[in-house]
């Protein structure tokens, strides 16, 4: 799987929350200040491209909608992240967000959904 520009990620983030929509709905539902139509319709075409996005024709108008899951992108995205920033060790993710800024409360929330998964493991 290609890896994705920022604007690309953009207009996804948009398709994925809309599940599927034309050119009008897609630059509707972007924040302001909203980028030009041509211009999403070039990133659409190589998202297209790219196999990320497909779509349907209706006469001269075309309906897209995404070819990958959301959460399957973020997995394999995140994978990256952990191996370029923490050497590919789970161990060094997890402290550098022990070290970080995050409360006490975030901590044990984050600690009772690894317990939970540990739990899921071993049965």
């Amino acid at each position: 799987m290609k890896e994705l520009t920022t604007a690309e990620e953009q207009i996804m983030q948009v398709l994925w929350k809309l599940g599927k929509g034309f050119l009008k709905d897609i630059v509707n539902a972007m924040p302001e200040p909203r980028p030009a139509y041509p211009t999403v319709s070039t990133v659409i075409r190589v998202l297209v491209r790219k196999k990320f996005i497909g779509h349907n024709t209706y006469g001269k108008v075309n309906e897209y909608f995404p070819l990958i899951r959301k959460e399957d992108y973020f997995k394999r995205h995140f994978k990256r992240i952990v191996s370029d920033f923490f050497g590919n060790s789970w161990q060094g993710f997890a402290s550098f967000f022990a070290d970080s800024d995050l409360t006490l409360r975030e901590l044990e929330q984050i600690r009772s959904e690894i317990d939970k998964q540990i739990q899921k493991k071993q049965q």
